[in-house]
């Protein structure tokens, strides 16, 4: 079954083309054997069949161009469809568990009597109505999203930046030799904390996509108000088969990056790659 929206390969060249050649055919066999133009018939005929051919051959390529054109363009839609409806729930999780706690420490306080600070307690309990308030409409906004009929996005535990040393064991592990210079990051928001794992998940797996089990050396520093991540590896292993993907994950990356007016740059750096990304913690 195809999914809503994507495109369909539908080609009638071929079939033209034998109609073409049938008529051509029936032409040749209504002259006869005595007629004095048979030759002459005959290779017009056949000249004609192979500009048919032809011209169906070539018209089938252009359009199965054509049509994997708009399949890749809709691979890459869904793609980040899916991507910003992964980063929405992720987004959900985080403001939902921030609002929560600001909630109930809102009820906590509201419970000591001061019959005195009459305003302080109505302040209290305007903070906890809104609260609640404010984690209702985000249910309902990724209740919204995911009334699209698509499957649902793969729920899986929000990273953090303690979970950068499983991701780089789980690269070292596919084959890579990974280096990491890691500073003092201070403070870092939670979405950044998430935003920073999926850089590190996605830079290493596209280089042991494109240059084999090389070695890679990563870099996550705090520069100003930035959190920077930089991976370099070392160039294509020798015999090494080069498997690349469809792009949607640095897309998908660049989606989540711009959440937080990010930016990434990517290329050829030395005989290797190199993925930079730098997140402005401020803006987030």
């Amino acid at each position: 079954m195809e999914h809503e929206g994507r495109p369909s390969w539908d080609s009638r060249a071929w079939l033209i083309a034998a109609g073409v050649l049938v008529v051509l055919l029936l032409a040749l066999l209504a002259l006869g054997r005595d007629s004095p133009y048979l030759v002459v018939t005959v290779s017009l005929i056949v000249a004609a069949a192979v500009i048919v051919a032809t011209w169906a051959l070539l018209r089938t390529r252009a359009q199965r161009r054509a049509y994997e054109e708009q399949l890749t363009d809709w691979a890459a839609e869904k793609a980040a469809q899916t991507e910003r409806l992964r980063i929405a729930r992720e987004l959900h999780d985080l403001a939902s568990h921030g609002l929560g706690l600001m909630t109930v420490r809102a009820a906590t306080a509201n419970l000591t009597e001061d019959e005195e600070d009459a305003e302080r307690r109505q302040a209290l309990t305007d903070i906890e109505h809104l609260g609640r308030e404010a984690t209702t409409e985000l249910r309902r906004m990724l209740a919204l999203l995911r009334s699209n009929g698509d499957p649902p996005v793969p729920l899986r535990p929000i990273d953090s930046l303690a979970d950068l040393p499983g991701i780089v064991e789980s690269a070292r592990r596919a084959g890579l030799t990974v280096t990491v210079d890691q500073g003092d990051l201070g403070e870092v928001a939670p979405g950044v904390q998430l935003t920073v794992c999926a850089t590190v998940r996605e830079a290493l797996t596209n280089v042991l996509q494109h240059a084999g089990p090389t070695a890679v050396h990563l870099t996550i520093q705090r520069v100003h108000d930035n959190i920077s991540v930089d991976a370099r590896d070392d160039g294509r292993v020798p015999g090494w088969r080069s498997h690349p993907g469809t792009g949607n994950g640095l897309r998908g990356l660049r989606e989540r990056l711009s959440v937080h007016h990010g930016t990434l740059i990517t290329g050829p750096v030395d005989e290797g790659f190199r993925l930079l990304a730098r997140i402005p913690e401020q803006a987030a």
